[in-house]
């Protein structure tokens, strides 16, 4: 495979951390202009951040939003593989997949929460939910997106070998939709993430760090609202890379050769 349009691993850490280094000092340059009751600076948010690292009460806000976004995220992985490999061997049920999935993702994640509410009463179900409805639908379009490039004359040397459907699934569809399928996940668990964060504010429900990041807000607590939107900015890049980005150069040895 050419690699003309890749970097080298180095020159992507160092554009990472200069993107970083750029964010800190446009967050910086506002807090030098702002007063300290409407920005705080980065020394002081990140050293509130330390300390909170060290409170019970932040360890548990983080602990069951990941624990949140596991089962949300778990779920809507497996339904969004599941019918995006189902829609591979049944193409009347990928259209009527396709199509109802066009149809629902136009409505944000996060105007189910007054439904789910309703159903579900307040707990962690509806925003597990929510997370899940999220989720789906980048996984499933991008596994049935993938089946459709599949080669032809793959699948019919499948078939006149006697494959069955099983077969072809697990054999020709699973491995030729596998790329793709990784960044559907990277996709889904950006969304996830987003959903989650804004499901926890909303509901006010529990431990979270949409929750703390709410009561921040609410109490006028600056620091506060800073160190929560940094925890979160520090916690999506940092779970996709060794996670998502890991898995994917497991998975797909042969790209980065």
């Amino acid at each position: 495979m050419s690699t003309r349009n890749r970097i080298p691993g180095h020159q992507k850490k160092l554009a990472f951390a200069l993107a970083v280094v750029l964010i800190l000092l446009g967050w910086q340059a506002a807090a030098w202009v702002l007063p300290d009751f409407l920005m705080p600076g980065v020394p002081t948010v990140i050293a509130r951040l330390v300390q909170e690292l060290q409170s019970a009460n932040f360890l548990e806000a983080l602990q069951g939003s990941l624990g949140r976004l596991g089962a949300g995220y778990g779920v809507a992985l497996v339904l969004g593989v599941g019918f995006g490999l189902f829609g591979a061997v049944q193409f009347f049920f990928r259209e009527v997949l396709k199509s109802a999935i066009i149809i629902l993702q136009s409505i944000p994640s996060i105007a189910w929460v007054p439904l789910l509410l309703i159903v579900m009463g307040f707990g962690s179900m509806p925003i597990i939910v929510v997370v899940a409805i999220a989720a789906f639908f980048p996984a499933a379009l991008s596994v049935m997106n993938a089946t459709e490039s599949v080669q032809h004359v793959h699948v019919s040397a499948a078939r006149v070998m006697g494959a069955s459907r099983w077969d072809m699934l697990k054999r020709v569809y699973l491995p030729a939709v596998m790329p793709e399928l990784i960044t559907g996940a990277q996709l889904a668990f950006g969304n996830a993430w987003r959903a989650l964060i804004s499901a926890e504010m909303l509901v006010g429900f529990g431990k979270g760090l949409g929750r703390s990041l709410s009561y921040a807000g609410e109490t006028a607590d600056m620091v506060g609202v800073m160190t929560n939107i940094l925890a979160i900015a520090i916690l999506a890049p940092l779970i996709d890379q060794l996670l998502l980005e890991n898995l994917r150069h497991r998975v797909l040895r042969y790209q980065y050769v």
